[in-house]
């Protein structure tokens, strides 16, 4: 069935799978968000003769929202050199560990998987806009060579290559621990910080554990990554006595075990932690209380 048989449904329905991508294009919500707007603009723009001519709306739609995003990311390269500090992709909460009713933020209709972690999305800012495009379109979401080729202007032999050089990129990273695993190490750390116990920190620290914080100049924090787990355990420990009434949650970050920091109800950092072999190899904490939005809804925190 062509466009001329499609509902305005239909249409709209596409949304979520296009944020998906866009998502893990990106990395950022906001940015997301802009570039589905604007694929979804393009197609209303077009008369009615060429939405007939197009027999797969949803296909067309993906392609002009990777197009659109290839040209975010080569854009991002430049801002995000201006940007105060470490830029990290926005956290992400689980909607399902809350019983809320769903909104419209974007956010509620991303799939947590391990196409989302925090570590992989760090990987991909190391790639080129169109070694990321590949990888995610093919590897993620089983897009044929021969049609991100149309996306990224390549050959599909290109694109094979791309994708593989991306690839070898992410395997540099090492398999998480299993979920339940995981979630201990994290609870592990929560305890230890909520007794300020710099020596149980270090012992749960790799060695060459590190910190990396974002805090987008609008909010004080460390603008270079901390290296080395004493030093990790030290500043964390320091946090905690410098801010009193400070909470430590165990919460779902972009599908895996994390930690949001809150006073008063109000969410002030969303940590994502990596656990290699019990001991925490990398944590992302993001500050910036604009990539913070989606955690607080109607008053309540994630």
């Amino acid at each position: 069935m062509g466009a001329a048989g499609t509902s305005a449904d239909e249409i709209a329905g596409e949304r979520r799978q296009l944020i998906n991508v866009a998502y893990r294009l990106l990395g950022s919500l906001a940015e997301s968000e802009d570039a589905v707007h604007e694929a979804y603009a393009r197609w209303y723009a077009l008369p009615r003769s060429r939405q007939d001519e197009i027999v797969n709306t949803g296909a067309w739609l993906t392609t002009v929202t990777c197009r659109i995003c290839l040209d975010v990311l080569g854009s991002a390269r430049v801002r995000r050199e201006r940007y105060v500090g470490t830029w990290l992709p926005d956290p992400l909460p689980d909607q399902a560990e809350w019983d809320q009713v769903r909104s419209a933020d974007p956010a509620d209709q991303i799939v947590l998987d391990e196409s989302v972690a925090m570590a992989l999305l760090v990987v991909l800012e190391s790639v080129t806009p169109a070694e990321r495009v590949a990888f995610v379109l093919h590897d993620v979401f089983r897009y044929p060579f021969a049609e991100i080729a149309d996306i990224v202007g390549r050959t599909p032999a290109a694109c094979k290559q791309l994708a593989a050089s991306a690839r070898r990129r992410v395997r540099l990273a090492r398999a998480p621990l299993p979920a339940a695993g995981r979630v201990d190490a994290v609870r592990q750390v929560k305890q230890a910080w909520e007794a300020r116990d710099i020596a149980a920190l270090v012992e749960l620290l790799d060695p060459s554990a590190v910190m990396t914080a974002d805090g987008g100049g609008l909010v004080g924090t460390v603008l270079r990554p901390i290296e080395g787990r004493t030093r990790i355990a030290q500043y964390l420990v320091a946090i905690a006595e410098k801010a009193p009434g400070l909470e430590l949650l165990v919460r779902s970050v972009n599908g895996v075990p994390g930690l949001v920091a809150q006073r008063a109800g109000v969410v002030m950092t969303v940590a994502s932690l990596d656990v290699v072999d019990g001991r925490v190899t990398r944590i992302w904490a993001v500050r910036n209380p604009e990539k913070l939005r989606p955690w607080v809804r109607d008053g309540r925190v994630y």
